[in-house]
């Protein structure tokens, strides 16, 4: 009875400790929470990890390379992604509309990133105003939610082809070019509430301003209302907007197995099925490290900011968010495996080779036959060319 009672005791020690750390905690502002200085409006006080966080080299150097590294890959590979798709391509495939859709959503965000660079090799101190953060916030979480959607038609529109064949090519146009045309009209109406609130908050410690990294609090005792508009928001964003197509993305691909798996006795099917699975693992990894971490953290962090619960997962947010910009780099690689022809007018623009090259060197071969006995090619007129082969 004894030992019983002193355990109760201790354990009721133990609440009451918590509990006296986590108000003291939560009064201080720590994680990404900051609150008004009582001397200075202007100026938002922040508990010490949330400013070790905005000091230490993650932020200063580690994030900032990444954005290089994306600004770097992702600007020439979209922008020539997208005059392929623009000026190479004749035949317009529904794919073809959507990847073009999808290069343009990452070339949109990808220049903006030098912005994103500048501001963390600066410390975490925005100068360019509260305007461009809002632009820049704006045009983040665009492309994000604009690739997975795009993502979503691309998987499904695979699926389509594999399963009807011989659909109409004019008809599916139209009704790609029509999705495509919501999907920039939505993704436009649901990052309007993006501009609707400040993102900036100029720190009193570190004599910084920072863009979307701290949430200023004006009731420390009711800090719901400070966060109510990015609550939903992202909450929205996370559960239709993300959850949603991902559902669809999973479907289409199981269906597009299913159906490439009923004739595995034709090697065109064999070949293509090697090729969807290459496809479903690419898009598989992106999604593992581009959008379910950031995502997963969005919904988390402002389920808990909303009750003023105390929150040590800043570094760990301000990760995911970074990877999920590497979806601009990722993305030409779904371009890759998904059409021939990209990988052919890629390769003939690398070798500066016009479409009117192309076009003779593919009539030139195909009018060739090749003759076991000279070994050397065979035109339909007689001549003969020597083989490099």
């Amino acid at each position: 009875k004894k030992k019983r009672l002193h355990c109760i005791i201790l354990l009721t020690l133990i609440a009451v400790c918590i509990r006296a750390h986590l108000q003291t905690s939560i009064c201080k502002g720590r994680g990404f929470i900051g609150y008004k200085d009582p001397a200075d409006s202007d100026l938002v006080i922040v508990h010490k990890s949330t400013a070790d966080t905005l000091r230490s080299n993650l932020t200063t150097v580690f994030i900032p390379i990444l954005y290089i590294i994306v600004f770097v890959v992702g600007l020439p590979a979209n922008a020539m992604a997208l005059w392929v798709f623009l000026f190479r391509t004749k035949k317009k495939h529904p794919s073809t509309i959507y990847m073009a859709n999808l290069a343009l959503a990452d070339l949109l965000f990808v220049i903006w990133t030098p912005l994103k660079i500048s501001y963390h090799f600066n410390g975490n101190n925005w100068i360019y105003g509260e305007p461009l953060c809002k632009v820049l916030v704006g045009f983040f979480y665009g492309n994000m939610y604009c690739s997975v959607l795009f993502i979503a038609c691309l998987s499904v529109q695979r699926y389509w082809v594999v399963a009807h064949p011989l659909s109409q090519q004019r008809k599916n146009n139209k009704v790609a070019v029509g999705v495509c045309l919501a999907v920039w009209v939505f993704i436009w109406l649901t990052t309007t509430p993006m501009y609707l609130y400040n993102h900036t908050a100029k720190i009193k410690d570190l004599n910084v301003t920072t863009c979307h990294d701290v949430n200023v609090i004006q009731d420390p005792l009711n800090p719901f209302p400070s966060v109510q508009l990015p609550y939903y928001y992202f909450i929205f964003m996370g559960l239709v907007v993300f959850l949603v197509p991902c559902v669809f993305i999973i479907v289409a691909y199981v269906l597009l197995l299913k159906a490439l798996g009923n004739n595995m006795e034709d090697s065109t099917s064999a070949k293509n099925r090697h090729r969807a699975v290459v496809l479903i693992v690419t898009v598989l990894v992106m999604f593992l490290v581009c959008f379910i971490p950031s995502n997963i953290m969005l919904v988390v962090h402002y389920s808990l900011l909303k009750d003023g619960v105390i929150n040590n997962g800043y570094s760990f947010y301000l990760s995911t968010l970074c990877l999920a910009s590497l979806n601009s780099c990722l993305d030409p690689f779904i371009y890759y495996f998904v059409s021939e022809d990209f990988r052919d007018h890629v390769k003939n623009t690398l070798l500066c080779r016009s479409s009117r090259t192309v076009e003779r060197m593919r009539v030139s071969f195909s009018s060739m036959n090749y003759s076991r006995k000279s070994k050397s090619y065979v035109s339909d007129s007689g001549n003969t060319q020597s083989s490099t082969c």
